[in-house]
């Protein structure tokens, strides 16, 4: 079974005898991917549509795995059960992300492991985590297609960041690496797009916006 590079990536970084909630796992393409790593990984797949959760039960059903993999229908982390130590969380807005950590603070608690891979407010999303019991261990970005997506791994534990740290993501600041130019070049251009768009009485929006560009000129250009 096929297996786009996001999700390819990200199922690299679950580590060995993880117990996984999988939110929003749509086909359940990632889970069949996990288990089939013989790394002793367990996964419940989870979503809050119908639909995809019978096409994910096909797919498990294809692949013989309906004893590997458990499916349950519900929103965010209410098909959270005990044991669990990792949740996945790919593909959605930053935004719905936070919203979802949010709405079971007490989960939390007890998970080791957030794998989040969100499709925008990436800086919202790591704030928000790192503020909430979690520090960032590890990013990684992914190009999948004409799109280049950031993979964000927290960890329980406390650490400092600045604004810049949660701007660019502390580990990419100092991996760096092409993907890393590639998309802070992309974030540079579509806020100078952004700027010519804007109204004049838009100040202070276009001040924060010149101090990003400042920034990421700083970091892609050294």
């Amino acid at each position: 079974m096929k297996i786009n590079a996001r999700l390819k990536k990200i199922g690299d970084l679950v580590e060995a005898n993880s117990f996984c909630l999988d939110v929003g796992c749509d086909h359940a393409l990632l889970d069949i991917y996990l288990v089939k790593q013989n790394k002793n990984i367990k996964v419940i797949a989870s979503d809050i549509a119908e639909g995809p959760l019978e096409q994910a039960k096909n797919n498990i059903k294809r692949e013989r795995l309906e004893n590997e993999i458990e499916v349950r229908l519900g929103a965010g982390l209410k098909t959270y059960q005990e044991g669990i130590n990792t949740i996945i969380i790919s593909g959605m807005g930053g935004r719905n992300i936070v919203g979802i950590l949010k709405d079971s603070p007490k989960v939390l608690k007890n998970i080791d492991t957030l794998i989040l891979s969100p499709n925008n407010y990436q800086e919202e999303v790591k704030r928000y985590c790192c503020k909430n019991g979690f520090y960032i261990e590890n990013e990684e970005f992914v190009r999948d297609s004409r799109f280049i997506y950031q993979i964000i791994i927290l960890k329980h534990g406390k650490q400092k960041y600045t604004k810049k740290d949660y701007f660019f993501g502390p580990v990419f600041l100092i991996k760096k690496g092409p993907l890393f130019h590639e998309y802070y070049e992309r974030e540079k251009k579509s806020r100078e797009i952004l700027l010519t768009l804007l109204p004049k009485n838009y100040r202070y929006k276009k001040h924060v916006i010149k101090k990003e560009i400042e920034m990421i000129k700083n970091e892609i250009e050294d």
